[in-house]
């Protein structure tokens, strides 16, 4: 998908000249940390040209794809593209060249950033052209520019252009150029996914910065150093992008044309932000724990394993006992972080008095080999929750802010499991990826059947969080592993009745998994009934496998009713951002958001989630009296 930018661009001049022949090249990943051109008194002077080569996003040694990609001219071609780079202020002279026997190559996003409410940007340059453009950088931000071509489709249908792009950054005028990363996300398939609805069926690849998990960068940082991420999103489908044992900062929002960057009172502090397609965000973090963690798409379907580019399929993940989970059984958006101890890797001591639960990982009732039903048993004191089954959704696991727990999960399924305790802040040896979680040679394994682990972590705030497995997460979550954790000051004052969790997960069916979202185990969730003048916290968890933007409304009649977000992630909103609001919120795998709602009157309400697109997935009757 790409995105016509609302800015005007200076007149170009078109000069033609023939392509020179030469043989397929193979194409080099861009990390993205040089500046492309020539920056010499204020201009960049920058020659790109697109090429078709060979890409390899997996390993070297593995089958490369044929797709385009763009170029300095007498340099290798990259994917992404070349980074463009640049202060506040400075001039762009650019040369654009199309040296293809045929197609006409269209490009966005070479002109002026940050200025709204003027024409498209879209340069279009005939085969064998070039085109010559100068222009002020803009606005600073974080940006990037696309091409395709026009009238050239693949040989064998693939999206041969999806690689066609590259990031465009803006420093602030006088500021030290940050030490930032800029990752570009992109998706190849071998044929097109209208809506960018994901078919398992479809070879393709997700790619960060040019790569796929687990051939993407590591990244490694000492435990205290300032972090600073940009995350552009080129492809067609949204991304909410998780970071492992940390929050971050969300400094900035960008649309392609227009990057908000928000002031300190309005940055918000989360685990997991979406980034719809076109569209990119800045986030600062500081690295507070050493160990392995990850940052990774929250989108199950967009990490699984990297299957054949001819097409022949792996085999079923559940059967891979042995195998390593994160290195082989996970694919895509991932990012491997080493956040290393400044005095050497370590590991922190976990004595002393602990609250004690087990959390029982169980087959349920009316499942199949291919569509299996498991669940979720919390065990303390003699006491299970639930009592019996079905075991869907995963029960409300009430924890308390500042005391030590210690959580046995027992695995008595016929497969692998692992389990991550999703936004809270922890040590990485207890995070729940199996096989890369922990420090040093210090790793969590995969919990076996009829093994256990136990996690142990002390919760440091108040807040919303999840439960879920880390091991091969679409069967496993789809057949009902799942769960609400919430963190309070106090569990003698908290009360379900006021206090209400709404859990939004994928049912165990496909057929169902099509046209339907639970709400807490139900595709018919029982009615709320609340209380004129009560006021009541609403805690909705959005832990679905494969829908990354769903829409939950609360409306009277067709009229959206009003209430003040409070949290998020688990992180307490800034007050800026607390403000009563139409009671309606975007929502991606992976988000957690509190909402305060006090009623003022009788009425009926109804509670809704659906697609993007506005098909209705989830209802659920509000009853005011």
């Amino acid at each position: 998908m790409r995105f016509a930018f609302a800015v005007a661009i200076a007149a170009p001049i078109l000069i033609s000249f023939a392509r020179p022949s030469a043989l397929v090249e193979r194409i080099a990943i861009n990390d993205n940390t040089a500046s492309a051109g020539v920056l010499k008194d204020g201009v960049l002077t920058i020659h790109l040209e697109v090429r078709e080569g060979e890409w390899r996003p997996d390993r070297d040694s593995d089958p490369g794809i044929v797709v385009r990609a763009f170029a300095e001219q007498g340099k290798p071609a990259l994917v992404p593209g070349p980074l463009i780079r640049v202060p506040e202020g400075t001039e762009i002279h650019a040369f654009i060249h199309n040296p293809l026997a045929r197609g006409t190559m269209a490009v966005q996003g070479l002109s002026t950033r940050g200025v709204a409410g003027q024409g498209g940007d879209t340069i279009r340059i005939p085969a064998g052209a070039t085109r010559e453009l100068r222009f002020a950088a803009g606005a600073p931000g974080t940006y990037y520019y696309s091409g395709a071509i026009e009238g050239a489709p693949a040989a064998d249908g693939s999206t041969i252009d999806a690689e066609l792009s590259g990031a465009f950054i803006i420093d602030a005028r006088g500021s030290n150029r940050p030490r930032d990363r800029v990752f570009v996300i992109a998706l190849w398939s071998r044929k097109d996914l209208p809506g960018g609805i994901i078919d398992p069926a479809v070879p393709l690849r997700f790619t960060i910065n040019g790569r796929a998990w687990p051939n993407t960068e590591r990244l490694a940082y000492d435990v205290g150093d300032s972090v600073r991420f940009r995350v552009i999103n080129t492809s067609i489908a949204v991304h909410p992008m998780h970071l492992h044992g940390f929050y971050f900062d969300v400094r900035s929002r960008g649309s392609g044309a227009i990057d908000t960057v928000y002031a300190r009172d309005v940055s918000y502090r989360v685990v997991t932000e979406r980034a719809p397609p076109g569209r990119s965000f800045t986030m600062t973090w500081v690295p507070e724990r050493a160990g392995n963690w990850m940052f990774h798409c929250h989108d199950n379907f967009h990490v699984l394993r990297n299957a054949p580019i001819d097409g022949s399929g792996l085999p079923p993940e559940h059967q891979q006992h042995a195998k390593n989970h994160a290195l082989e059984m996970m694919g895509g958006l991932v990012m491997g972080i080493e956040v290393r101890d400044r005095g050497g890797p370590s590991v922190v001591a976990q004595s002393g008095t602990r609250r004690k639960l087990r959390l029982v990982a169980r087959v349920d009732s009316g499942g199949t080999a291919s569509e299996p039903a498991f669940g979720y048993v919390v065990q303390e004191g003699g006491r299970s929750i639930p009592a019996r089954g079905p075991l869907i959704p995963g029960p409300t696991i009430v924890l308390t802010r500042g005391e030590p727990v210690a959580i046995t999960v027992v695995n008595e399924l016929p497969e692998a499991t692992a389990v991550h305790w999703h936004g809270i802040e922890l040590e990485s040896y207890f995070d729940g990826v199996a096989g890369f979680a922990g420090n040093g040679t210090r790793i969590a394994p995969a919990i076996a059947p009829l093994d256990s682990f136990e996690a142990r972590f002390t919760p440091p705030r108040s807040g919303t969080f999840i439960y879920h497995p880390h091991a091969d997460e679409v069967r496993q979550q789809k057949a009902g592993m799942s769960g609400a954790l919430v963190v309070v000051d106090s569990r003698e004052s908290f009360d379900p009745t006021n206090d209400i969790v709404l859990l939004l997960t994928t049912p165990r069916t496909d057929n169902e998994a099509n046209d339907y979202t639970l709400i807490n185990g139900r595709k018919d969730p029982l009615p709320l009934d609340l209380r004129v003048g009560q006021r009541y916290r609403l805690r909705i968890v959005d832990i679905h496998t494969f829908r990354p933007s769903m829409i939950v409304r609360l409306v009277h009649d067709s009229t959206l009713v009003r209430w003040r977000p409070i949290a998020k992630d688990g992180m307490d909103l800034p007050a800026a951002r607390a403000v009563v609001r139409p009671a309606i919120q975007q929502m991606g795998n992976g988000e957690t958001y509190d909402f305060e709602l006090t009623p003022t009157e009788p009425a009926d309400l109804r509670l809704t989630v659906s697609s993007a697109a506005g098909q209705l997935l989830a209802s659920m009757s509000v009853r005011i009296r």
